[in-house]
């Protein structure tokens, strides 16, 4: 009998195999070592067979242990959670599902895990519940393939823009600009919040904090992406951003990824074209690249809307609807024909929408949004030339003076994904923009001296990588793409 202690192998010394190399690159009958966590357990009489998972495939490999081979002991201690190394050969399978399984002949237990209190048993968990065990979801079939297309995507946007000739800029992440202007913003400071020292008038002396003035956690980082742009001609920045904003739904996060690209020469239809290319890029990637577990997915989505109501079902699966973005030009409409068509619609005229739409300059929702791609167009939108009132100080003006060059692209299921425009390149229209916002020109001088040396035409957009995960994974809760989410009241693990 090959009964394994520790003592007997050195597993540190041993080459695993991964299991997605056994399961389609592997010949039948090498010799192999698998490691990873036990899924699943069934024993009888003559064979126990050990399901296991080791993150690298959405697939188990099975493992066949004969009576006899592995003590009672061990077989024992082999429950679900427990991490195990299996040594055998690799036999065709029995059973449908796979092409291969493992025919064990030696078995070691490398960590317990007591089933009486190991969480993710073998049955369905509510996404509620992991999210209470994040540290533990990705061991789930949900969130291991979910956190794999999450690689693939973030993979995809560095080879695109790398690949189209951008330059990776880190731009900060801490700032003592407000990129948005929203106000919303974490502070960060090194004073001992008990004994803040204070100025004559009785506020708080930042002069006397680390960085001598008040800074704050990023929100973006396309200020400074344009400084690398008007110098590198194009760059791109990819990481986190922060929001103060307390809000508790599925579509906000307090910390979230961005990928922003910058370019110089660059207008407003340059940046639409740019930003439609670079989504079906990554879109296509994930299809290419992620099959088995888009499959997944795909069916876990099926499962779910079988619950919803007719009237709320998808027309499309997971899959043709991404091959329907990519497959597909987007609409592109200025924002004045899309508040014509939302001021028409029936449920505007019905009172059905929860914000109507009765004058031009109305900021649009997600509703509006999702109006427009899934009921009107039935498309990808991109909206362009939005009211100045709406949108941000650094967008370029146009000329009839109350529009301004920016847009939104939006995606079914939810709503906008890209935001962007062309930036206002001519000094003295930023500098009077800047005023009607209450812009500190002292504050920003840095951002003004490149309107000052050498300005050019020049555009860019932001991508809120959790909503790109979100699409591509056909999830519904932005909480459930990003491996810990930060919300209120929530930053555990």
């Amino acid at each position: 009998m090959a009964f394994t202690t520790f003592a007997a192998l050195n597993f540190a010394s041993m080459k695993r195999t991964k299991i997605k190399v056994l399961l389609h690159e592997s010949e039948v009958g090498s010799s192999v070592v698998v490691k990873g966590w036990v899924r699943t357990k069934r024993a009888s009489k003559n064979v126990t067979f050990i399901n296991v998972n080791d993150g690298s495939t959405i697939h188990n490999i099975q493992g066949v242990v004969e009576a006899g081979i592995v003590s009672e002991d061990v077989l024992k201690k082999i429950t679900t959670g427990a991490s195990v190394a299996l040594t055998g050969k690799l036999i065709e399978s029995q059973g449908s599902g796979q092409r291969v399984e493992l025919q064990v002949e030696t078995a070691t237990v490398l960590g317990e895990a007591d089933p009486d209190e190991y969480p993710l048993q073998p049955k369905r968990h509510s996404l509620e519940f992991l999210r209470e065990i994040a540290h533990l979801r990705p061991r789930t079939n949900t969130f291991s393939a979910i956190m794999r297309v999450r690689h693939a995507l973030s993979f995809a946007v560095h080879k695109f823009f790398n690949d189209k000739g951008f330059v990776y800029m880190n731009t900060p992440i801490i700032t003592a600009s407000d990129a948005e202007g929203a106000g919303e913003m974490f502070h960060v400071t090194n004073f001992d919040l008990k004994n803040l020292p204070k100025t004559e008038e009785g506020e708080i002396d930042y002069s006397q904090d680390f960085f001598e003035r008040e800074t704050n956690l990023t929100v973006s980082g396309q200020l400074e992406g344009e400084l690398g742009a008007t110098a590198l001609s194009e760059i791109y920045t990819f990481g986190p951003t922060f929001r103060a904003e307390n809000s508790n739904t599925s579509r906000h996060l307090a910390e979230f990824w961005m990928i922003e690209p910058e370019m110089a020469f660059a207008d407003l239809q340059d940046n639409m074209d740019v930003a439609e290319e670079f989504l079906k890029y990554v879109t296509q990637y994930a299809l290419d690249n992620c099959k088995d577990d888009l499959e997944f997915l795909q069916k876990r989505l099926a499962d779910e809307e079988k619950n919803k109501p007719q009237n709320e079902r998808s027309d499309m699966s997971l899959i043709e609807k991404l091959e329907f973005v990519v497959n597909n030009e987007f609409k592109r409409v200025s924002y004045t024909e899309a508040i014509d068509i939302l001021k028409n619609s029936k449920p505007n005229k019905k009172k059905k929408f929860n914000y109507l739409i009765e004058e031009w300059g109305a900021d649009l929702q997600s509703e509006h949004e999702r109006f427009l791609v899934e009921k009107h167009f039935g498309c990808p939108v991109i909206l362009y030339d939005y009211p100045a009132k709406i949108k941000a100080f650094y967008m370029r003006l146009n000329e009839d003076g109350k529009t301004v060059r920016a847009m939104d692209i939006l995606f079914p299921g939810i709503g906008e994904i890209v935001g962007g425009s062309q930036r206002e390149e001519r000094y003295d229209v930023l500098l009077e923009k800047m005023k009607q916002f209450d812009i500190p020109e002292e504050e920003m001088y840095w951002y003004l001296d490149t309107r000052k040396f050498g300005t050019v035409e020049h555009s860019g957009f932001g991508a809120g990588f959790e909503r790109l995960v979100l699409f591509v994974t056909g999830m519904t809760n932005i909480r459930d793409v990003i491996p810990f989410p930060r919300t209120p009241g929530n930053a555990a693990f």
